[in-house]
């Protein structure tokens, strides 16, 4: 994609004059923030514009040279090397320029909750499950994000049947977003005397966290019940009835809640929880409308699709949507090693973005 140096122009000359805006006094709350969300939006695109800009300027002028009849040689020669170079550097600049003109998902730069539930595989399912919720925790703490329990259903034998985070950071949705799908693992598990390799699976939803205005709840469309909270096998570990179930009548959505010792913190996890699922589901109607008969070349980000294999005797991990596999296991659920795997996912996605746009 060939950006003209107008509209170049164009996008260095808006920076400037929210710059400028920004700076004027008496500037009305709203508009100081709406103004400023928008300026640090732009700043980095604005900095590659003018980075490409110069660019250019540059190989004219180097061109000019090499077209001088009077120019010495030595100086043409020069002129030739930096010509060169330059020009080699330009097509990845004029490329990450694109990338960042595609149009944003509005999520991206919103934290996420982060919801694992065990598959098919029994305990070996629900262990697996506590493998990728460490691997993610240690992934957001890698970068720097805060992880916030929500909500556990721990297994009798270790893992969970079920487990949700909130993570909060600038940009969390967007570098978690692909990981929703159904994650598949290949081992021998320690109760298996033979030495056979098993196959579990675990999905993995990732939602981005809906603010108040984002979903109106009406409460006469919740039914809240109380119960006493248990824990694995059902033995009471509460006595009083703080645990909470909230049934969000006209989807149908249950959330459950039992972490806390306090009711009403039980009841503030849950509706944190349905306010962003009931988001997803108004997101995913809105993309279904816009995009029915398009697929993302990294998948749909249907929780039913297998998008990566945990292979253990091989020590290997490979994502099916890109046909992507490393074979560095332990350092992937370790946490910090995931990002390899992430940052290859975005790529994908933006190059399909990118020829999309130029088709």
């Amino acid at each position: 994609m060939t950006l003209s140096e107008d509209r170049l122009r164009q996008i260095v000359a808006r920076h400037e004059a929210l710059s400028a805006e920004l700076a004027a006094p008496d500037l009305a709350p709203a508009r100081f923030i709406a103004l400023s969300r928008e300026f640090a939006d732009l700043a980095p695109v604005a900095e590659a514009a003018s980075g490409l800009l110069k660019a250019r300027s540059e190989a004219r002028a180097l061109e000019a040279i090499l077209a001088d009849p009077g120019a010495e040689a030595e100086m043409k020669a020069l002129a030739g090397e930096e010509l060169e170079a330059l020009k080699s550097r330009l097509p990845a600049m004029e490329r990450a320029l694109a990338v960042r003109l595609l149009p944003k998902d509005a999520a991206d730069s919103r934290s996420a909750i982060l919801e694992i539930r065990a598959g098919t595989g029994g305990d070996e399912a629900a262990l697996f499950a506590g493998d990728l919720a460490r691997m993610y925790q240690r992934y957001a703490e890698s970068r720097g994000w805060r992880v916030e329990l929500l909500s556990a259903s721990a297994a009798e034998l270790g893992g969970f049947r079920e487990v949700i985070f909130g993570i909060e950071g600038e940009g969390v949705f967007a570098r978690l977003k692909f990981e929703s799908g159904v994650h598949r693992v290949q081992r021998v598990p320690v109760t298996e005397a033979g030495g056979r390799i098993h196959t579990s699976a675990a999905t993995v939803a990732v939602l981005p966290e809906a603010e108040e205005v984002d979903v109106a709840i009406d409460e006469k469309d919740l039914r809240i019940d109380v119960f006493r909270a248990s824990g694995p096998g059902g033995q009471s570990v509460n006595t009083t009835d703080s645990a909470v179930r909230i049934t969000h009548l006209p989807t149908g959505l249950v959330v459950s809640q039992q972490d806390e010792k306090s009711q009403h913190k039980n009841k503030a996890k849950a509706l944190k929880v349905l306010r962003a699922r009931l988001f997803d589901l108004e997101r995913e109607k809105r993309e279904a409308a816009r995009a029915a008969d398009r697929r993302s070349m990294v998948g749909s980000g249907d929780r039913s699709e297998r998008i990566r294999t945990y292979n253990f005797p091989q020590g290997r991990v490979t994502d099916h949507r890109i046909g992507l596999t490393l074979h560095r296991l332990a350092e992937i659920l370790e946490g910090p090693g995931l990002d390899e795997l992430v940052s290859a996912l975005i790529a994908e996605d933006e190059a399909a973005r990118l020829a999309a746009a130029e088709a």
